[in-house]
């Protein structure tokens, strides 16, 4: 803002970072596990995979169908996966997976008929939704600060996503999340089937995920930093 488009001198800028109200993630999980598997059908040694967010191209969700199926085909593990979310990019995507012959539904009822790819259209809370899944993925060719990846940590989901724009500043690579090359199905598929196979590596994750957010973007932070702020600017004044 200051350099490129020359708004204001850098020294008028403050950069808070994102801070939420994380508590909901930590409350009640197994209960809210239970309730989720329990309404998608998922059998107790089923892998669920899911993906946040609005069905739009920027979320290149076709990057997830492809490596879903190419795991399938390298693993032994029962995959399921779920698209949370809706956009104008629904159909396209119903239409990828019968086109590639893979098995979806979209649920309608109380009960879903099993399947490796399940649109479950949006979920509100949300937080019924992170305790349900093994995995957390995101495709997505661009992001700021993805509050879905947030979430996830908060609720000790291990993630899988794209390193693209502020996503480092969100996860711990390697710690908190497993980061592959911006469309890259190769490096994405391989990554996603390690945290597929290894059950102990997505605990290491899990446990480290509320360790790298609890502070980071918990709502008490941002509000110490306005504080902070407004009590410098006031003494200035």
């Amino acid at each position: 803002l200051s350099e490129v488009y020359r708004i204001a001198p850098v020294d008028k800028f403050s950069v808070i970072p994102l801070g939420l109200d994380l508590s909901v993630f930590r409350v009640d999980r197994e209960a809210k596990r239970a309730r989720f598997r329990a309404r998608y059908n998922l059998d107790r040694d089923d892998i669920a995979v899911g993906i946040i967010g609005r069905l739009a191209q920027v979320k290149n969700h076709l990057l997830f169908l492809q490596a879903i199926q190419q795991v399938q085909q390298r693993s032994e593990k029962n995959i399921r996966a779920f698209v949370v979310g809706d956009g104008e990019l629904k159909s396209d995507l119903i239409q990828f997976c019968r086109k590639n012959q893979i098995d979806f539904s979209v649920p309608s009822g109380e009960q879903t008929e099993r399947a490796t790819v399940t649109f479950t259209s949006w979920i509100r809370p949300i937080d019924t939704v992170y305790p349900g899944l093994d995995i957390v993925a995101m495709t997505s060719f661009n992001e700021g600060t993805p509050v879905c990846l947030i979430e996830a940590q908060a609720c000790g989901i291990p993630v899988v996503t794209t390193n693209v724009g502020g996503i480092e500043n969100v996860v711990q690579p390697d710690k908190t999340a497993l980061l592959a090359g911006s469309n890259d199905l190769a490096d994405f598929s391989a990554k996603l089937l390690q945290l597929v196979e290894d059950r102990k590596e997505r605990e290491r994750q899990a446990k480290n995920g509320w360790q790298q957010v609890q502070h980071k973007f918990h709502y008490s932070r941002l509000v110490s930093d306005m504080e902070q702020l407004y009590s410098e600017l006031l003494s200035k004044s």
